[in-house]
């Protein structure tokens, strides 16, 4: 694409120069190559520009900045450089790239999904039910991105803005029509999905969670409504609101002032006036397997899914109603229900545990909501036995320090025995952390056993276990890495946990 084509989708405050053809675009200055464009941007934890020379030697055909100083600097020393200054680098990034890829955003259909716990759940369990009628999705999100049958790592929840670009790109090259992912509070904020149309919005929840980021809680829900309004794009077609959730009024609100021609809801079965359009109504959890009466405003019909739990009921109403928006019958809906999965470390069950005579349960539980609701779904499974749910987490360092008391105090209230270990503690020492989760155990009267080795910690909870209990193992679900100050080293707790159960047999 030529350069001066290229910035005409671009809001530009100055540029100067011209450039042969643009190939791709990067802010990585390590990516660049002959006929890139580097889009240098200050952010959170770096600024682009001390970078700008670095990508003129890898080949970089052209230089945006949102720096002045900068622009005014290359004017003077790299006369014939093309260089464009820009308000926002970010947003010029995403237009960019747009332009360059051929505007893949506006041959897809986008699902998106915001909300504190249940995203990951959420957009596995849509993006199955859409496939199931034989749409051809990309699925982006915490764990892993899927373009059709191909797999690829996710490095964050919500890739950069010329990643995203490029992975739509590739969706629509192998005949994609649907996009369902995770927006993150960060990239919603950080306007890392500009440009992009959502036509089908999704809100889980919201409970204390990445307020080192946000600052407050009135902060982070503003993050999370943008998706409402549309990030440089118009506004959704339809929204899907979680009714039971505290904050499902205030994104309601939102949405219809944002301009949302439909807002749905869904929650548990209620009697109130003006109930959610979708709702849960006689049902009936056991260890993999949920049934239950899905009542919408028109007609009702019974839905089975190999899923576990309450949290997992609210998660598949979210996708049931985003599928009926995206034109599935509910009959579809009920006969995909039966084949659903659920997403990697996410209450998922140890091989091997059952026939030890107690199950062990990872999970990506990370917040105290997160972990009340994980111990609230195993103390329904373990009280016909009369089991005890037996409870390990950790908490994670560089984060926000203030839910580190609530989730011990949520550990301790609905569990028998408490091991407390580390969890990524990035660059904090595991102990200090351990300190500040312990606090809020001690407000409970529940045995807490203190082991800062994970391994050794998972060790001590499955070996505590009797027959009929339920260990969980909570914090780290799918990962496969534990971040240590001067260290990454594998790890992975299905894995630890599936060894010790060999062990023991």
């Amino acid at each position: 694409m030529l350069w001066a084509d290229a910035l005409k989708e671009v809001d530009v405050i100055e540029h100067a120069g011209a450039a042969a053809d643009i190939a791709r675009v990067e802010y990585d200055s390590r990516r660049v190559g002959p006929g890139a464009v580097f889009v240098a941007m200050c952010g959170g934890t770096t600024d682009g520009n001390r970078y700008i020379d670095a990508a003129i030697a890898q080949g970089a055909v052209a230089i945006v900045t949102d720096s002045g100083e900068t622009y005014a600097r290359l004017r003077r020393e790299r006369r014939e450089l093309a260089v464009a200054w820009v308000e926002h680098g970010r947003r010029a990034l995403a237009q960019l790239a747009a332009a360059v890829l051929g505007h893949p955003e506006r041959q897809l259909k986008v699902s998106a999904v915001t909300g504190t716990n249940g995203k990951t759940t959420t957009v596995y369990l849509l993006e199955q039910l859409l496939r199931s009628a034989g749409r051809k999705c990309v699925l982006i999100g915490t764990i892993e991105t899927r373009i059709g049958d191909e797999v690829l790592p996710s490095e964050h929840t919500t890739p950069e803005a010329s990643d995203l670009y490029e992975i739509l790109a590739d969706g629509v090259r192998a005949g994609a029509t649907e996009v369902v992912m995770e927006m993150s509070s960060h990239a919603l904020d950080q306007e890392r999905v500009w440009g992009i149309p959502v036509d089908v919005a999704i809100f889980t929840n919201l409970t204390q969670d990445h307020l080192d980021y946000h600052g407050t809680m009135g902060a982070y829900a503003s993050a999370k409504a943008r998706l409402f309004s549309g990030v440089g794009a118009p506004a959704p077609c339809i929204g899907v609101v979680n009714a039971d959730d505290p904050l499902g009024g205030f994104v309601m609100h939102h949405a219809r002032k944002s301009g949302v021609s439909v807002v749905e809801t869904y929650g548990w079965v209620t009697d109130r006036p003006n109930g959610p359009s979708f709702q849960a109504k006689d049902v009936v959890m056991k260890a993999g397997i949920t049934s239950f009466l899905l009542q919408t405003q028109k007609r009702s019909i019974s839905l089975t899914s190999p899923l576990t739990g309450k949290v997992n009921v609210y998660n598949l109403l979210a996708a049931v109603a985003a599928a009926q928006a995206r034109r599935l019958s509910l009959e579809e809906i009920a006969r995909a229900c039966q084949r659903l999965k659920p997403a990697p470390g996410r209450f998922e069950v140890v091989p091997g545990s059952k026939e030890a005579g107690f199950t062990v349960v990872v999970d990506y539980a990370h917040t105290d909501d997160a972990l009340r609701n994980l111990i609230s779904a195993a103390r329904e499974l373990v009280a016909p036995q009369k089991g005890r749910v037996i409870t390990l987490f950790g908490c994670g360092g560089d984060r926000d320090r203030t839910k580190r008391p609530k989730m011990g105090r949520a550990a301790g209230e609905g569990s028998d025995l408490v091991v407390l270990t580390s969890d990524n503690p990035r660059s904090e020492e595991p102990m200090p952390i351990i300190e500040e989760a312990l606090a809020g155990v001690r407000d409970t009267t529940t045995e807490c056993i203190v082991e800062p080795d994970r391994a050794a910690a998972i060790t001590i909870a499955i070996r505590a276990a009797r027959a009929g209990d339920i260990v969980l193992i909570a914090g780290k679900g799918h990962e496969k890495v534990q971040v240590l100050r001067d260290r990454t080293i594998p790890f992975d707790d299905v894995a630890v946990a599936q060894q010790i159960l060999q062990e023991l047999r």
